[in-house]
């Protein structure tokens, strides 16, 4: 066999130190140079970018550069009436970019700005009888979408009844001591309606026997006594599973 061939060779006097003030002088001068080549001919992507340039800064601790109120009316800008968000402004909506709106606005803790609602449903709209998720209208399919559909919503999705689905996953691989145990109780706690009983989705909304019962089942996983032990794969009282001959503890 012949020498390997390396594809990066590193010189003697290479930097090995971290330039953090370059790099946060180059993000943040980056957006100001809306005339220059690059800039405009990124348009296609420039919701993306943003998140690129927004996170990173927020990584060197320098997110307090950035026009804050500027990117809130972009992205704002750029929300359609059926929820998705475009690249840019007049750029038709797209699951990409609406992850990227999203993850900007979480950074932010800005959700508000856009009509969470619709981006909701404009998620599931492109979802297809497979469970795989289409990128936008015109149905091109692709993995990474399943993936900005899921991460999309689970910036928006507190949800009780996820809080059974996760907190079911990690029961099953023994890693329930991962969760913060205390606030996710006081978050299903708080889907309460305190006047006519059952757990909503989440706070404020309207109770339904589905969310009761994965409240009630993330309640018991999470060691309340005066609920009964729930097995974690059958979403069943694990007495009831004994009774009728299932060994609960080998199903873990």
């Amino acid at each position: 066999m012949g020498t390997p061939v390396k594809d990066v060779v590193l010189k003697a006097d290479a930097l090995a130190v971290l330039l953090l003030d370059k790099h946060s002088d180059y993000i943040a001068s980056y957006g100001s140079k809306k005339d220059d080549y690059e800039y405009c001919m990124s348009e296609y992507l420039r919701m993306s970018g943003i998140y690129w340039g927004l996170t990173v800064m927020d990584l060197m601790r320098q997110l307090h550069r950035m026009n804050k109120e500027e990117i809130l009316q972009f992205v704002k800008s750029c929300q359609h009436e059926c929820g998705g968000v475009g690249a840019s402004i007049g750029h038709d909506p797209h699951l990409l970019y609406t992850l990227s709106a999203v993850q900007i606005l979480s950074l932010y803790d800005s959700l508000h700005v856009i009509d969470v609602d619709k981006v909701v449903q404009y998620v599931k709209g492109l979802q297809q009888e497979d469970g795989s998720f289409a990128g936008d209208k015109w149905g091109e399919i692709d993995t990474r979408f399943s993936f900005c559909a899921v991460a999309t919503l689970a910036l928006l999705l507190p949800d009780v009844c996820y809080s059974w689905w996760v907190l079911a996953s990690l029961k099953i691989i023994g890693r329930l001591h991962w969760i913060d145990k205390d606030k996710l109780s006081r978050f299903i706690l708080a889907c309460q309606d305190e006047e006519t009983g059952g757990f909503a989705d989440r706070p404020g909304d309207v109770v339904d026997p589905f969310h009761t019962l994965f409240g009630v089942a993330g309640l018991s996983l999470l060691g309340d006594q005066q609920i009964k032990p729930v097995n974690p794969v059958f979403c069943m009282p694990e007495d009831t599973l004994r009774r009728i001959g299932i060994q609960p503890e080998l199903l873990c």
